[in-house]
């Protein structure tokens, strides 16, 4: 076999397989600019920051019920708590209500399961997620696996 077929059926074996490393890093690693994190972000604003807040900052005092018993909006900033929930437990509160996954909770917020589609509220929680620090992240990536 000559040096240059063996160059080239190495080449061959070599450039698909590094292309395919570098599209699974980009999948695991996103910079907030990938097409479902601009979905997500312009959902956010649509959907939810009238209660969270564009920056995610939640209500102020948002451990304490309000005078009407129920309780403000969490900030979904890494101030929050939302990074302490699994990915399963995010949609659910999404689509379902806070009920389904703390039941008698009194939240204003609503199921918006009628109103996004499971791609739209995957796309929200993206979005979310990829404004937290490394350490949430992680921490958020290990709950959802040990919950599935």
């Amino acid at each position: 076999m000559s040096m240059m077929h063996a160059t080239r059926n190495t080449a061959f074996v070599l450039v698909p397989s590094a292309c395919a490393l570098l599209i699974g890093t980009a999948l695991l690693w996103d910079d907030g600019s990938s097409d479902r994190i601009v979905l997500g972000r312009q959902l956010y604003g649509a959907y939810c920051a009238s209660c969270h807040g564009a920056a995610l900052q939640g209500e102020s005092d948002w451990q304490s019920p309000k005078p009407d018993g129920l309780m403000p909006a969490p900030p979904h900033d890494a101030s929050g708590h939302t990074w302490h929930h699994s990915d399963e437990e995010l949609f659910r509160i999404t689509k379902f209500g806070m009920d389904a996954v703390v039941p008698n909770h009194r939240s204003a917020m609503p199921a918006f399961g009628g109103s996004l589609s499971d791609r739209e509220i995957e796309a929200i929680l993206a979005f979310i997620k990829s404004t937290w620090p490394e350490r949430e992240r992680t921490y958020q990536q290990e709950r959802s696996r040990s919950s599935s």
